[in-house]
Parts: structure tokens; sequence; C-alpha cells
């Protein structure tokens, strides 16, 4: 059986309106996600800003997250960091809140070579938990291809890769090559990546849009390719925000469209646009206007 089989949602991190942490939104949201039928949450992913918080306000976030999935859903947290240190231990920290794994970018500082990406990795499985490799060479420096996951398969705890390159031709590839499963990564590519073969989703828009990603998710694993086409259609214009580099602020802005403020994205991200602001008001309203119908 596959370890990360399901939904799996990266949370998006509140803030309120003095920009600290907004911990009883946050709380309030992981409850709704998990009563919406979500298998697990990601914390301290790139949408939940990780790289945004002090170390002080990433570690609070793990842990309010831990203790409100406590006997619910598992947690695998984000570990994405600039120096090996730093991703091991967050890492740690991980474990010590008992968490079920851990969600390992590569080295984000700088271009490793294919030797320190292997360093890297063999560093993260010494924790001891179960690691997806968080494959995302749009905003990293490395590209974890179906070759180099060959390689990397032979440490212990590597069981799985959140596949983000956006090519479904890969899917395939890796489970052909390597004995670990593939979790999506690009909400607009689920359907397809899981016709591919792919067992799990790693969701951004799920933050918004959960039941609905649920009952997506449902169709697709019980062969209801029709049914499930016509669903994706619909959540396309928004999931296709997963691919870009403002998905952040999409998500909270659907939030305050739904009149569920979780607080602005911090800089660098900035608000966006008023046309994106436009096609998601758009989106969100036709989604409305079926659900209603």
């Amino acid at each position: 059986m596959p370890h990360f089989a399901g939904v799996y949602v990266a949370v998006i991190t509140p803030f309120d309106a003095v920009d600290r942490v907004d911990e009883r939104r946050l709380r309030e949201h992981v409850s709704w996600l998990l009563d919406c039928g979500v298998h697990g949450i990601v914390p301290t992913g790139s949408c939940g800003e990780y790289a945004a918080l002090s170390e002080g306000e990433r570690a609070f976030v793990v842990e309010t997250i831990a203790d409100e999935c406590k006997g619910r859903a598992p947690v695998v947290v984000g570990t994405g960091a600039s120096s090996t240190r730093a991703a091991v231990r967050w890492a740690e920290h991980a474990r010590g809140c008992g968490a079920a794994g851990i969600m390992a970018l590569p080295p984000t500082a700088y271009r490793p070579s294919r030797r320190e990406v292997r360093a890297w990795y063999e560093a993260l499985d010494d924790v001891g938990l179960p690691m997806i490799a968080y494959n995302n060479p749009f905003d990293t420096t490395v590209d974890l291809t179906p070759d180099l996951l060959e390689e990397l398969q032979m440490l212990e705890r590597l069981v799985a890769v959140k596949e983000y390159s956006g090519d479904v031709r890969r899917i395939p590839l890796i489970l052909e090559t390597t004995r670990l499963e593939v979790v999506v990564g690009c909400d607009d590519l689920l359907l397809e990546g899981m016709l591919a073969g792919a067992t799990g989703w790693i969701a951004g828009l799920t933050n918004v849009v959960a039941r609905e990603s649920m009952e997506l998710y449902d169709l697709i694993c019980a062969g209801e390719v029709e049914r499930a086409s016509a669903l994706y259609r619909r959540l396309l214009p928004l999931f296709r925000y997963d691919s870009r580099p403002t998905f952040v602020q999409a998500i909270k802005y659907a939030f305050e469209l739904n009149g569920n403020p979780v607080g602005a994205t911090r800089p660098p991200r900035l608000p966006l646009p008023e046309t994106d602001r436009a096609t998601i008001a758009e989106a969100l309203g036709q989604l409305a206007s079926v659900a209603h119908s």
C-alpha cells in the first residue's frame, strides 16, 4: 500500500491584522479541511510561506497543526531550507511533533552538484521519518529527474516524490524505474497524473475548494473518468493558479471573496493584479452557481 495515497493539503499560513500568525484561524482552517475529508495536512511548504516565517513562527505553525490533527489525520512537514543543517533541524522538529513524514525540497541556496543532492537527502534520511522528495525545478535549481530518483531510491526512508515538473510523462517512467510512489504536485495536472499512475495529491487550491477536490479525487479513484473530467474542467480556472508564482496570493484572495479572510501574503509576495482578481472571482462564482443549480 502507498504511504501517502489520498489528498494532502499544503496549508496556507493565516496572518492577523497586524501580520502575526493567526492561531485561531489556522486551527479553524485545518479542522474544516479535515471535516471535508482530506487525508492529511502539509504545513510549511511553499503554500505556507515557510521562507517568510521566523524560526519561532515556523515551529509554532507545525506544532499547532500537529496538535489540531492529533488522532484525526497524518501531518507531513515541509523541510525547505537553505542549508543541510537547517533542513535536518526542521525534520527533527517534525519527528518530535509526531509527524508522519516530511516533504523535502532539495537544496535551495545555490546550484548543487548531483553528489551534493544525494548527500542532502542522505542527511534527511538519517532523521528516520518517511520522506517525500519534492521536485520543484521552477523554485529551486535542482530537477529531480527520473534517473536521479533512481539513484536516490536506495535511501531507506525515501518513499515518494511530489512531482511538480509539469511533465506528466515522467510519472510512468518513475514508476517503471524506481520503487517510489508518485504524488501529484500540480493541481492542474491531477486528472492526467492519476491516470498516469500517481496515487496521491499534495494540493494547493484545495485550501479553498476542499469538498469539490475530494469529490474529484474519489471520482478518479472510482474510475468515473467522464464525471471526473466534467468536474475537473470546472475547477481548472482555479487549479491553474497552482502552477503560477502567485498561487498563494490567489488562495488567500479566494478566502477573502468567500468572507473568510486569512490575511495578506508577506513580501516579497505582493497583492494580485486586478485581472487575476477578476478571474478568480468569476471562477468561484461559476462553481457556486453550479453547486446551487
